[in-house]
């Protein structure tokens, strides 16, 4: 099998070569499998099975008792491939343009000490023998036929979810209203294309979450800002728009929780205009001083699309979260879920569906919110520590992050710290980036500090080097 796989490749790519430099034309036969084996020094078997397959690829053709001959078509080039005319450029789809045209990525970067990037989370944290004991169950659960699955997602994890969604989130719905998805990323994609058409308003915050921005763009939307205060989104005189989307919880990155009024007047808003609300309750299980605040679909259903994720409690890694949809929604989410990619992962969804009925997510919510609870609170401690009133800190309440601001430093000092800290092995993450390009930027220099990832002693050291590198640039 060696020598057929090694000579015989080397005599199917001679013959190919030969055929393209014009060596061998069409019509012309090819030596017999007795003779080409005796000049290869190779079997007549591999030869045999050389020709079969240039026979199988269309290179040659044959009949009973000839020698083979190349086939028609397949005359060396004379001349170089002449350039495409205008009208033969190929061209991308407006979606594949407006991905291109969106900002790209901040390039990920190692470094040595301490990484306050938002959304990682401590491996330590991650429930291994909960997680493990999960997945081994669920997998000795073989099913006689392997086939793919509801692309809504799983039933028993609908089912289950819908029961800690009404015990941890007050939320009232039916499995049917439920859709699993491959994280809340692919949920914000699927609301982008089947609520917006090209040309459609989206409303969104300012500052807001990026990565949702960039799907209602891409998706052919066009964003209006609305900007948020200490009480979320600012709702008076909202224009019109086919959707808004909200982070009434926990506003990011600032950290504003949306008052009742407000969330009354933007429900009233999307009643009166027919359009939904996407509601991101991207980390609602950490709520650090009072429970968490009730979402918005508590209070209309039917004008509310709420995105979850499990990306904050078990790992980004595992890409899975869900949408629950007003009535009606669901079968076209499923459908384009369909045509996305069939299902999300049975495997995990299964798992997660077992972990929930165990009760052992639930018991792994509690110890991770108090873990990140103590984070926080030296994170706190340390900046009051070390840096004082040289900074501001705003969002610390609830969520995973805080957000500070350097009084007295200009906005366009950022990209220095940046560089500074990173430089002694730190590594911090500015605001700027996250508020709408088109606009005006806040004019003091701000860092969005994420603490999930790190032990207290990390965060310890990290905030002493933060304070080292401001007091050099003051």
């Amino acid at each position: 099998m060696g020598q057929l796989e090694g000579v015989g490749r080397r005599i199917i790519a001679s013959i190919k070569e030969q055929i393209h430099s014009g060596a061998y034309r069409p019509g012309d036969r090819l030596p017999s499998t007795r003779a080409f084996a005796v000049e290869w020094g190779a079997s007549r078997t591999t030869v045999t099975a050389a020709y079969g397959q240039l026979i199988a690829e269309g290179y040659l053709v044959t009949r009973a008792g000839a020698r083979p001959i190349v086939a028609e078509g397949l005359a060396a080039k004379a001349t170089p491939t002449p350039a495409p005319t205008a009208a033969a450029v190929r061209h991308l789809s407006g979606f594949a343009q407006r991905l291109l045209g969106l900002p790209p990525p901040t390039p990920a970067q190692a470094v040595k000490v301490a990484d306050f990037r938002y959304g990682d989370l401590a491996g330590d944290d991650f429930p291994m023998l909960a997680w493990r004991r999960a997945l081994t169950k669920v997998s000795l659960r073989r099913k006689a036929r392997l086939r793919y699955a509801d692309p809504q997602g799983a039933s028993d994890l609908r089912s289950v979810l819908q029961g800690y969604l009404w015990r941890a989130r007050g939320i009232n719905c039916s499995p049917d209203d439920i859709v699993i998805v491959n994280g809340s990323q692919q949920g914000l994609d699927l609301c982008a294309r089947l609520l917006l058409d090209p040309g459609d308003a989206f409303l969104i915050e300012n500052p807001g979450y990026m990565l949702a921005r960039h799907a209602f763009v891409a998706a052919g939307g066009i964003a209006v800002p609305i900007p948020v205060d200490g009480e979320g989104l600012c709702v008076d005189g909202l224009p019109s728009g086919r959707l808004v989307y909200v982070t009434p919880s926990h506003q990011f990155p600032l950290g504003g929780v949306l008052s009742a009024t407000r969330r009354r007047a933007l429900l009233a808003w999307a009643a009166a205009s027919g359009a939904y609300v996407i509601e991101d309750d991207y980390d609602g299980e950490y709520r650090h001083d009072i429970a968490p605040i009730p979402p918005l679909q508590t209070l209309d259903a039917q004008s509310v699309i709420y995105v979850g994720t499990f990306s904050k409690t078990l790992s980004p890694t595992l890409r899975l979260g869900y949408l629950v949809l007003p009535a009606g929604l669901a079968a076209a989410f499923s459908e384009a879920k369909r045509l996305t990619d069939r299902h999300s992962p049975l495997l995990e969804q299964e798992a997660l569906a077992e972990l929930l009925a165990s009760g052992a997510y639930e018991r792994h919510v509690r110890s991770i919110r108090r873990k990140n609870a103590e984070r926080r609170a030296v994170l706190l401690e340390a900046l009051s520590a070390e840096c004082g009133p040289a900074v501001s800190i705003e969002g610390a309440d609830t969520g995973l992050h805080v957000v500070i601001w350097i009084n007295g430093v200009a906005a366009d000092q950022e990209a220095g710290i940046v560089e500074a800290a990173r430089s002694i092995g730190l590594g911090i993450h500015p605001v700027s980036p996250l508020y709408d390009p088109k606009l005006s930027k806040p004019q003091t220099a701000g860092f969005i500090l994420g603490y999930a990832a790190l032990d207290t002693e990390m965060v310890r050291r990290g905030i002493s080097m933060l304070a080292s590198v401001l007091t050099r640039r003051q």
